[in-house]
């Protein structure tokens, strides 16, 4: 089997090279080396640690309560996911989505009209080694890229519930269950997604990937942001103009905190055209969260396609 072709860190501005979107564009996936490092990646696994402890404290009348998700397990319920991190206290992950880190890639994949359209960390504690099924996120028309930015904030191993990808699968959508029930975890040309704390793994919405059931996991913390054109939302849906514009206000507040932070570090220059800059009203808190009433479909097999992405 072999592992997943790695890339080092550009220099500033992040952004991706002509070599990378190529590899990204025929396989599906790109992994960046120590792409998040240092500070910033040290606030950010404090953050993911806070995020945990909240599943203890919050309550049913929280407004953030359904943000909280949990997965049912042999031994009962257990937390695996928070949605809609920029409003849960900590700023370490508006810092990060105003970095150039993440929106010097974000510039490359999708152009200077890029919409941050989904922000959750996703989790296994210790002991949890539960399988992810074979899927692929969201099926669309293709015409636009559509990636998911996934930061690792710990280790990530063979053996230990690494990520499998099957390179190539994005052109259309895949008939999983076949795929499962021929080759298991086994699929020709699968690689293994080897990650360590502050990695990134850039991957397509239509990439199928998964994870095997393993024993005696580690504790694994991913912070995902999925990214689009503004253009390809208005094209393709599921959303509208409003919502695009509602999204667009998180870059000024998160390119505000990233410079508050790191004023000594490289700042991102958004380029965003003028048919699209948003109106800032100037209330950061209802910036934060900008929910998902709908979302497009993804293809599994389990129970059908996978569930339509909401908030």
């Amino acid at each position: 089997m072999a592992l997943a072709p790695i890339y080092k860190q550009e220099t500033k501005p992040y952004h991706l090279t002509d070599e990378q979107l190529q590899f990204f564009d025929d396989n599906g996936y790109l992994v960046l080396r120590q792409w998040i490092t240092g500070d910033l990646l040290a606030r950010l696994q404090a953050a993911g640690t806070t995020w945990i402890s909240q599943f203890d404290t919050v309550t049913p009348d929280d407004p953030t309560h359904d943000d909280y998700r949990w997965a049912k397990r042999e031994n009962g319920r257990v937390p695996f996911r928070v949605d809609y991190v920029h409003n849960k206290g900590q700023s370490a992950s508006l810092e990060m989505l105003g970095s150039p880190q993440v929106l010097g890639v974000a510039e490359s994949m999708c152009g200077p009209n890029f919409v941050p359209t989904y922000e959750s960390m996703v989790f296994k504690q210790v002991g949890d080694g539960e399988a992810i099924p074979w899927h692929q996120d969201a099926v669309h028309p293709r015409q636009y890229r559509i990636f998911n930015y996934d930061l690792y904030l710990d280790h990530s191993q063979i053996g230990a519930g690494a990520l499998r990808v099957v390179p190539k699968t994005q052109g259309q959508k895949q008939d999983i269950c076949r795929l499962r029930d021929e080759f298991g975890w086994e699929p020709q040309d699968v690689i293994h997604v080897e990650m360590e704390p502050g990695d990134v793994l850039l991957h397509d919405v239509m990439v199928v990937h998964g994870s095997e059931h393993v024993l005696g996991k580690a504790l694994r913390r991913t912070i995902y942001y999925e990214f689009r054109a503004a253009e390809e939302i208005l094209e393709e849906g599921p959303w509208d103009r409003e919502w695009v514009d509602k999204r667009l206000r998180l870059i000024p507040p998160a390119l505000r905190h990233h410079k508050a932070a790191f004023p000594n570090s490289p700042q991102f220059d958004w380029q965003v055209s003028d048919e699209f800059r948003p109106i800032i009203r100037g209330n950061e808190a209802e910036e934060l969260k900008v929910a998902h009433v709908v979302g497009m479909p993804g293809s599994g097999c389990s129970a059908g396609d996978v569930p339509l992405k909401k908030a």
